[in-house]
C-alpha cells in the first residue's frame, strides 16, 4: 500500500493535505516513537472497531471496519449474501457498534452458517461461482470506456480519500463514470467493507444495477470483491494490485471486464477486454 507520504502536500501539510475534510471517527492519535533518532510524537492511525449487522432484529455478522457510513455498509454486505434489505438504522447510542437492517420476507435459515468477517479475508470460505451465480446474473452491459481513462482512476481515488492521507492505512473504493468522474467514494480497512460502502450508497440511491457505472478498489481484486462488483451489476472493475486466479475466473464468469495492476498508463486486462477501448 502506498504510504500517507507519497500524497501530494503531505510535508506541506504536516501529515494531512490542507485540502480535506478528515472524516470523523476514521482515524485516532496514537503515540509513535521515531527511528532512528528516537524522537517521541504524537501520530494518526487508522480506527478498526467491530460492527454487528442485525437483519429484522436478529444478529448476522460481525465485521472489523472503520467507522463511518455503517448503513450503507450493513446495506452492501446484506445484498452480498443474497438478503434483500429495504433499509438500514443505526441505534440512539452509537457506542454499541451495531447496525439494524429492515428485509422484509428475510429467512434466517438461509444463513446455514456462522460466520465472522475480518478486514482482510471478507466472505472467505464461501468462494462458489455456482452461489454467486444465483444472486448475480450474468452482466452483458454494452458500456465501453477509454483505457486512459481506466489509468487515471487510481489517481482520482487516491486524491479523494482523506483518512488514508491522514493514515496510509486505509483501502477505497470510488464510484465513476465512463468519463472518469468520480461519484462516491468510501474508506475503510477492508477492502470489501469500501466496496460495501459504495454499493449500499448507489442501493439508497436508486442506482443499482451499476450497468452505466466503474468500480475503482486501492488495492489487489479478490474473489468476494468480483462478487460484490457482480450483486451489484457493474460491468467493470478497476484494481490497483493483482488479481487472483478466482477473481478472474468468477470475472470471466459473470460478464465483467476485470482490469489489474492500473498504475500509469500500464494495465491488465483479465477478462471482457472488449469495453476497454485503446
Amino acid at each position: 500500500m502506498t504510504h500517507a507520504r507519497d500524497f501530494p502536500g503531505y510535508a506541506e501539510s504536516g501529515g494531512r493535505p490542507a485540502e480535506l475534510d478528515l472524516p470523523a471517527y476514521g482515524s485516532s492519535n496514537v503515540d509513535v516513537t521515531r527511528i532512528p533518532d528516537g524522537t517521541h510524537e504524537r501520530d494518526r492511525v487508522a480506527v478498526e472497531e467491530p460492527l454487528e449487522i442485525r437483519v429484522n432484529g436478529e444478529p448476522v455478522a460481525v465485521t472489523m471496519r472503520t467507522p463511518g457510513h455503517d448503513e450503507e455498509l450493513a446495506l452492501g454486505f446484506c445484498l452480498s449474501e443474497g438478503i434483500r434489505p429495504t433499509e438500514a438504522r443505526l441505534p440512539d447510542d452509537l457506542s454499541a457498534n451495531t447496525v439494524d437492517v429492515s428485509a422484509p420476507g428475510f429467512d434466517p435459515a438461509r444463513l446455514r452458517r456462522s460466520f465472522y468477517t475480518t478486514s482482510s479475508c471478507g466472505v472467505c470460505g464461501r468462494g462458489a461461482l455456482d452461489a454467486v451465480a444465483v444472486e448475480a446474473p450474468k452482466i452483458d452491459a454494452p458500456l465501453s470506456i477509454g483505457a486512459s481513462v481506466v489509468a487515471s482512476l487510481p489517481e482520482t481515488l487516491r486524491a479523494a480519500q482523506a483518512t488514508f492521507a491522514a493514515t496510509g492505512g486505509l483501502h477505497a473504493t470510488g464510484l465513476c463514470t465512463a468519463d472518469g468522474e468520480l461519484r462516491c467514494v468510501r474508506e475503510d480497512v477492508g477492502r470489501h467493507n469500501a466496496l460495501d460502502k459504495v454499493v449500499g450508497w448507489c442501493l439508497r440511491e436508486g442506482m443499482l444495477p451499476l450497468a452505466e457505472f466503474v468500480l475503482c478498489v486501492s488495492g489487489r481484486s479478490s474473489f468476494e470483491l468480483v462478487q460484490k462488483a457482480a450483486v451489484a451489476g457493474c460491468p467493470l472493475l478497476a484494481a490497483v494490485g493483482a488479481p487472483s486466479s478466482l477473481a478472474v475466473e468468477l470475472a470471466a464468469d459473470r460478464g465483467i471486464t476485470l482490469c489489474g495492476f492500473v498504475r500509469g498508463a500500464r494495465f491488465n486486462v483479465y477478462s471482457e477486454p472488449w469495453r476497454v477501448v485503446r
